[in-house]
C-alpha cells in the first residue's frame, strides 16, 4: 500500500483534471468518489444506459461542498465522436470506465454491445489523442482469457473468447496497442476480474453475482446457482480496483501502456461465495435458511479464473488491501441499506 499512499498523496498536493466516463456506473461512480475527496477536478461523462443518477447523488453526499463543486457533469454517449471531444477538452487523465458488461446481455444483444464497447471505445482513443491527454487508462476484462486453461491467468497467455462481450474487450486492447504503434498514444488496460462493491446494482436480468444473491438473501428468496457451484472466480473489492486505475494513471512511463491483472491472486468457489455471504448477513442479524437452487451452466461462461497479479504489483505497485471476505463485510451495510 505504501505505493498508492504516496499516489494519493502526491494527486492531493498537485490536482489534475480527470474525465471519468460511465461515472455514473458502478466502477465509475466509486473512482468519482475517490479522487473528488483528493481535490481531484472531474469531467464525468455517462448516457445511463446502466449507470443512476442515484450513484452521483450519493457521492455528492460523501464529501464536502467544494469538493463536489469540482465536479462536471456531461450526459452524452461515447458512441458519438463529438461528445467524447466534448469530454476530453482541458483533460489531463482519462479513466474510460464505460461499456456494455454483462456475457448474457452480449449474447441477446451483440450488435449494442459492439457499438459502446468497440465503436465506443475507438471514439474515446481518438478524441483522447487529439486532445493530447496526458494519460489514458480503460477498463479491459479477464474475459479475454477465454478458453485458456492455464491458472493463475497471465497477460500474455490468452485463449479464444466466449462470448461477444469478451470479443469486444480483446479487440479494445488491439486498438489500444494499434494507437501505441501508430500514433505514440498509449493507453493502459485493467484486465477487471469480478469487481464487487457498493453501488454495484442488485436489480435486473444483468445483476452481478454478488448483489444479485445478498438482495436475494435478504429478501428470503431463493439463490441461484448456475452449475454445480464449483465454477470459481478471483473477486475483487472495488477500493482494490479504485488504487490500481490511480496507480496505472501516475505510472511512471515505462510501465503505461500495458495491460494488467486486476484481482486479488484467490479463487473463491460459487458454494463457498453463498456461505460467505450467508455469514456476512449472520453478522448483520440477517438470518438466512434457504439452501442454493441449482440449475443448468450458463452459455458463455468460463469455469475458472484466477489471476496472477505479480505483474501489476511490479510494474505499479499495486497491492490490494481486501481480500473477498473483507470486501464483502466493507459492502455488506451498504447492500443492506440499498434493499
Amino acid at each position: 500500500m505504501l505505493k498508492y499512499s504516496e499516489c494519493c498523496t502526491a494527486l492531493q498536493a498537485a490536482p489534475r483534471t480527470w474525465l471519468v466516463t460511465g461515472v455514473a456506473g458502478f466502477i465509475g461512480s466509486n473512482l468519482l468518489e475517490r479522487l473528488l475527496l483528493l481535490d481531484q477536478h472531474v469531467v464525468g461523462l455517462d448516457n445511463f444506459a446502466t449507470g443512476h443518477r442515484r450513484n452521483l447523488d450519493e457521492v455528492s453526499g460523501l464529501v464536502n461542498a467544494p469538493q463536489w463543486a469540482r465536479f462536471r457533469f456531461i450526459e452524452g454517449d461515447i458512441r458519438q465522436l463529438e461528445d467524447c471531444r466534448r469530454a476530453c477538452e482541458g483533460v489531463d487523465y482519462v479513466l474510460h470506465q464505460a461499456a456494455l458488461g454483462s456475457v448474457p446481455r452480449s449474447l441477446s444483444d451483440p450488435i449494442t454491445t459492439n457499438a459502446a464497447n468497440i465503436d465506443g471505445f475507438l471514439n474515446m482513443l481518438v478524441a483522447a489523442r487529439d486532445a493530447k491527454v496526458s494519460s489514458f487508462t480503460y477498463a479491459a476484462s479477464s474475459s479475454t482469457y477465454g478458453d485458456h486453461p492455464a491458472l493463475p491467468k497471465v497477460e500474455e497467455n490468452i485463449g479464444r473468447p466466449l462470448s461477444p462481450y469478451a470479443v469486444t474487450k480483446y479487440v479494445n486492447e488491439l486498438y489500444a496497442d494499434v494507437f501505441a504503434r501508430n500514433y505514440g498514444f498509449r493507453a493502459t488496460g485493467l484486465r477487471y476480474f469480478n469487481v464487487f462493491g457498493q453501488r454495484q446494482d442488485p436489480e435486473g436480468a444483468y445483476a452481478a453475482v454478488i448483489p444479485k444473491w445478498t438482495a436475494a438473501m435478504v429478501r428470503g428468496e431463493p439463490v441461484h446457482i448456475n452449475g454445480d457451484g464449483e465454477t470459481s472466480r478471483d473477486f475483487c473489492f472495488i477500493d482494490n480496483a479504485v488504487q490500481a486505475n490511480l496507480l496505472a494513471v501516475t505510472a511512471e512511463e515505462g510501465a503505461r501502456g500495458e495491460v494488467y491483472n486486476v484481482a486479488v491472486g484467490d479463487r473463491t468457489t460459487l458454494n463457498d461465495l453463498f456461505f460467505a455471504l450467508r455469514d456476512a448477513l449472520a453478522r448483520q442479524g440477517v438470518d438466512y435458511a434457504l439452501e442454493p437452487v441449482y440449475r443448468d451452466f450458463r452459455p458463455g461462461d468460463v469455469r475458472h479464473s484466477q489471476a496472477d497479479i505479480s505483474k501489476a504489483a511490479r510494474q505499479l505497485g499495486y497491492a490490494p488491501e481486501f481480500r473477498i471476505r473483507e470486501g464483502i463485510q466493507c459492502a455488506m451495510p451498504w447492500y443492506l441499506r440499498n434493499k
